[in-house]
Formats: C-alpha cells, structure tokens, sequence
C-alpha cells in the first residue's frame, strides 16, 4: 500500500510551534518585529565584538598584557553562542534539520573551537593550539543571515555565473597563450624557465600584480607586456560590469515585485514570504499568521501628510 504524500487528506503534520517556542521563535528567525530586529543587531554587535578580541589576542604584546581578560572574554562569547544555538535547536520543529543546514554548521563551528582547546590543549606535532582558536573567525559567516545585501550579491552571482565562466575560460586562453609566446621570446636565460612559469608571469602582468623577479629582457618581450599591461585594464572591468548589471537587474525585478520578508518557514526554514503568502514556497507547508511591527521611522514616515513626507 502507497504511503500518503504531503498533499493527501490522510496525511498528518506535525503540531505546528506554540507558546513560548513559537514567539521563541519569532524573534529568532525573523526580523520583522521589534523584537527579532533587537535581536539581530545584538548578535551582530556581539559577533564582530568576538571577532575583534580574537584578533586582538594574536598580537603577542596584547596577549601578554591582557591574555587572561582575552580567555575570560572569549568564554562569555562562547557561553552566549553556546545558548544562542540551543535556542534556535529548542524552538524548531525539526532540530536536525537545522543542525545540519549552513547556518546550523557555521554555528557549531562557532562553538567548537573552545570546548575542543579543553580536551586538546597541546596537540604537539599534529596541530597547534592557535589553529584551534583561529577557527573561531569563522563566526564571521554568521552575519550572512542578517544582511539583506548578502542574498542580493548572491542572487547576482548565481545569475551571471554563466557569463562569468565563459570571461573566465577566454582569460584562461589569453594567459596560456601569451605565457607560451613569452616562454619562446624570453626563454630560460631570462628566468622564463618553462611554460607554467610563464603563465604565471602572465596572470601576474595581466591583472597588473606584476612579478619581480621576472621581466622580459628583448624588445619583442616588452612590446607583449605592454600589450598585456593594457589589455589588463579592460579585464578587471568585465566581471565588475556584469555583476553591476545582473545586481541591476534583480533591483528591478523587486521592485515590480511585492517586497519579501523575512517570515520563515516552521519546517523548511526556507526565508522570504510575503506578508500575504499562506504556504511556503518551498516545501507547501502552511505558514504561520504573519506578525510585523515597522521600524519608528517608517512608522512616523506613514502617518506624515504626503507634502511632509522627506523627499
């Protein structure tokens, strides 16, 4: 006998989120109340706070003054990471699901470095201690989750990743042609003692780094650098302007566009409903009321007359 998918009668959800889970959850997972937005800026305060003791405390004259104050500092961080990740594990539906999703890993590995320097403090010939502890600028990739700017970038990427592929492929020819020419022109007697190295020089010279320790010594040469020199100006403009036009583009789709929130779904955990959607757009499962509380200042902003109103 078939089992029943999701779109039958018989089957049966599981009980949706609750009181303290489900307002839990609100401000955890969204930020369209007062509350969730205090949250994300709280941690993003607190994440980039970690981020600066962290590099702090590899500067050796900093460290010796202030090592302790680093450790107990950086054990206050740990602690509110630690209960910030058993909260979001507490009030989803589906704690694995989350655990093993980008963010769930980016919060673990948040956590592990400290709790692994207790039971690994000198790891001798196999890795250093330090290697551990500079894990932890890892947390870092948990501000992805609470910058809109992220997903659009993202969004652009992914949409001109063809483009950038095929710009990519058509500089990877120019280099090992030109890096293969200047191998036969210059030769090993003018350091280009193969063709790898050669198109190294190439990649160098093109994205105008340059390369020190090898410059063409012929006329021939120079004139092929120069070429080269040259031809590595318009190159860095290419991505720069397929990017800007994609990222262009998806500004204009949003904006015919009812604009997203940040509801998120109770079993997918899927981000970016409308206020009006009743089903998620990824997995169809019921979504919850929609709660959403304006900042002060599109607050004010709405009651203002229209002449009022700053232009």
């Amino acid at each position: 006998m078939a089992l029943p998918d999701s779109h039958t009668p018989d089957f049966k959800v599981e009980k949706p989120l609750q009181g303290w889970r489900l307002r839990w959850y609100t401000v955890i997972f969204e930020a369209d109340t007062q509350a969730g937005r205090l949250f994300d800026k709280s941690l993003i305060a607190i994440i980039l706070f970690s981020i600066a003791v962290v590099m702090a405390d590899s500067v050796q004259a900093l460290h010796v003054v202030h090592g302790d104050s680093f450790l107990v500092l950086e054990w206050v961080f740990t602690l509110l990471f630690t209960l910030e990740y058993v909260a979001r594990l507490a009030c989803t539906r589906k704690p694995l699901r989350y655990a093993l999703s980008f963010y769930g890993l980016i919060d673990l590995l948040a956590l592990l470095p400290t709790y692994l320097a207790l039971f690994m403090p000198e790891l001798h010939a196999l890795i250093d201690v330090r290697v551990l502890r500079l894990l932890r600028v890892f947390r870092i990739f948990k501000l992805t989750a609470y910058v809109e700017e992220y997903q659009s970038l993202g969004r652009a990427l992914a949409a001109s990743r063809r483009k950038i592929l095929v710009f990519l492929t058509a500089v990877m020819m120019v280099v090992l042609i030109m890096g293969t020419v200047m191998y036969v022109v210059e030769g090993p007697e003018n350091n280009y003692t193969s063709i790898p190295t050669s198109i190294y020089w190439a990649i160098t010279t093109l994205t105008t780094v340059g390369f020190g320790d090898m410059t063409p010594r012929t006329d021939l040469g120079r004139l092929i650098a120069s070429f080269m020199m040259l031809l590595g100006w318009g190159v860095l403009a290419v991505p720069t302007g397929i990017v800007s036009a994609e990222m262009a583009s998806q500004r204009r789709l949003l904006g015919q566009q009812a604009k997203p929130t940040t509801r998120t779904c109770h079993e997918c955990l899927t981000e970016g409903h409308l206020a009006e959607a009743n089903f998620c757009f990824h997995c169809s499962a019921k979504l919850p009321a929609y709660q959403w509380h304006p900042e002060p200042e599109a607050a004010a902003a709405a009651v203002l007359p229209e002449k009022q109103k700053p232009v």
